[in-house]
């Protein structure tokens, strides 16, 4: 989402232009204010599914009972099956767009309990390399703006099955991650590919979806790796074709 915004050039002329958008999304679930995100505006359903998905309170769709998203306000009801603690989250309710952890409490809140990934599957070389132009095909608003963070989820065949767009990357992996849920696809067959950097968080949300590999065109911070290699994930950055730098997991590409 844009929106026409009147600025002066350098030369002093005036003119309109477009900008992405940024909105605040209140999620309360079971009645309990949780977080707020500040996020594109859109897709609220995916972005609040991904969200219960890589936050640990979900692990599938059919936990969610009803998901309501109108006006800026995510309200959430689970199925009585469902345990989960509100003040496990500790954050301070607000989440920027430029980071998701941000609210978190402590550095052991931050870092998680790190699982490990299963060996495989396997992703074709010519897969990865082709991934890039499919994903910038979608990116209609940064086309408009150049402002938005882009997150695509690939089958093991290429196939794009899912693209968002988001202020923040982080709600971005969500939407994706959130998009896949809703659809139902096996996400532990698939691989990520964001548009920037990829951070430790991530990776996280990644692992926390069973995604083994994370593909990025920019650079990796240093926790990502580490986290990548400890959680046996592939990181693949610097995606550039024909170029690109692998991480973290090489056994899971094929070189043919």
């Amino acid at each position: 989402m844009d929106q026409s915004v009147s600025v002066i050039t350098a030369s002093g002329e005036s003119k309109l232009d477009r900008v992405a958008v940024e909105e605040p999304l209140q999620i309360t679930i079971d009645g309990h204010p949780v977080a707020v995100l500040m996020r594109t505006p859109g897709d609220d359903e995916a972005l609040v599914t991904g969200f219960l998905k890589t936050e640990g309170i979900i692990h599938s769709r059919a936990e969610i009972r009803k998901l309501a998203a109108e006006a800026n306000h995510a309200l959430v009801f689970l199925t009585d099956e469902v345990e989960w603690d509100v003040t496990r989250l500790s954050r301070n309710l607000f989440s920027a767009s430029s980071c998701g952890i941000c609210g978190k409490a402590t550095i052991d809140a931050v870092m998680g309990e790190q699982a490990v990934v299963r060996d495989g599957p396997m992703f074709d070389r010519s897969v990865l390399l082709a991934a890039p132009d499919l994903l910038r095909e979608k990116q209609i608003t940064f086309n408009s703006t150049g402002g938005l963070h882009a997150c695509g989820l690939f089958s093991r065949g290429g196939e794009l099955l899912a693209s968002y767009e988001d202020v923040g990357r982080h709600n971005a992996v969500d939407k994706v991650i959130g998009g896949g849920l809703l659809e139902e696809l096996d996400l532990t067959e698939c691989f990520l590919l964001v548009s920037g950097r990829v951070s430790l968080e991530v990776m996280q949300k990644a692992l926390a979806a069973g995604i083994p590999m994370v593909a990025a065109v920019s650079a990796p911070s240093s926790l990502a790796i580490e986290f990548a290699q400890q959680s046996n994930q592939t990181l693949v950055a610097f995606l550039r074709p024909p170029t690109f730098t692998v991480f973290s997991g090489s056994t899971r590409l094929d070189w043919g």
